[in-house]
């Protein structure tokens, strides 16, 4: 059987990615962030099947000789191992250039070198900062209003470099905001509902004006998929988004809503980001994803915004809502 490499299997999407491969019969080799407690990331709560069908293989995605021993064999890779947190980003900004661009390096050229059939790249809607026009299709252009998202920005374009340089089969894949189980409070919904289940009276977040495209990860996730076996997305950026933008203001109100909390929504200036760098609307534009594949999202939004509260409500160990002084 054709083996199938997922690089950051342990993370948030990785893990539910690997989840439906495992389910839909591929066999998977599961790259994980090598670490001091041989922890799997979030594939230490998948299920003993997927525990049992996944090959799991620790290692650091800075190590190019890690990441050719890795793609061997494979004859397809879904590369989503990158360090994401934009705040984190300004103070560690060298980190970020040697995971999100070098390490992406290193996928692209073991790939090249291991005869891999097709290369999915996961990007990021970041890499288009604040919109310039509504919605964000693929031809809107590129800035680099983060240090994350110019070395998303740069890992993008060295994804372009292979398949136009060398022919690699790569494809590169644009989500919008994922949001579901399993995500970090670095993200603002698991923000959000973190300080709700733990009954704060107050709701601390960063700015409220930012509009958002959200997406359920298992969207995401099917989009993803969808892309890997379309022939005509060989070469090419798509978004994968829902095309409905909802302010950050907006989607605390809802979230309040679903959990019947009466707590204050607070905008917190020490949770601002730098003045020119926030970005203030993403709405995708999805018109290609649909012509190239089908795609088009599942999820509506109460539906995923439930399904994330009910399973945070049972895994609030994953989270520290003390953090948020009221």
């Amino acid at each position: 059987m054709e083996k199938v490499l997922v690089t950051g299997a342990g993370g948030f999407i990785g893990s539910h990615l690997t989840e439906v491969l495992v389910a839909a019969g591929r066999n998977v080799r599961a790259m994980i962030h090598y670490n001091a407690q041989n922890r799997w990331g979030w594939l230490d709560s998948a299920s003993r099947d997927v525990k049992d069908a996944v090959e799991v293989f620790p290692a650091d995605i800075t190590d190019p000789y890690a990441v050719q021993k890795a793609v061997k064999d494979c004859t397809m890779v879904f590369h989503l191992a990158a360090l994401i947190a934009i705040p984190y980003s300004y103070r560690a900004p060298a980190s970020f250039v040697d995971t999100n661009i070098k390490g992406t390096l290193n996928v692209l050229q073991a790939c090249l070198e291991g005869g891999v059939e097709r290369l999915v790249h996961t990007s990021t809607s970041e890499t288009y900062g604040t919109a310039q026009y509504i919605p964000i299709d693929e031809s809107h252009p590129l800035v680099g209003q983060s240090p994350y998202s110019a070395s998303k920005i740069g890992a993008d374009k060295l994804a372009e470099s292979y398949y136009r340089s060398f022919g690699l089969p790569v494809t590169t894949v644009r989500p919008f905001n994922t949001y579901g189980p399993r995500q970090s409070a670095r993200a603002v919904i698991p923000t959000i509902v973190a300080q709700v289940l733990a009954e704060r009276r107050e709701v601390r977040l960063g700015s409220l004006a930012p509009i958002r495209d959200l997406n359920y990860v298992l969207d995401t996730v099917d989009g993803l998929v969808k892309l890997s076996q379309a022939e005509n997305a060989v070469g090419q950026v798509t978004n994968i988004g829902s095309g409905t933008g909802m302010s950050i203001k907006d989607l605390a109100g809802r979230i309040l809503n679903l959990t019947g909390s009466s707590a204050t929504i607070v905008q917190d200036d020490k949770r601002l980001r730098p003045d020119d760098s926030e970005v203030m609307e993403l709405v995708c534009e999805n018109a290609k994803a649909r012509a190239l594949t089908g795609w088009s999202p599942k999820t509506s939004i109460d539906e995923g915004l439930h399904k994330t509260i009910e399973w945070m409500s049972g895994n609030m160990q994953y989270y520290k809502p003390w953090f948020y002084n009221e």
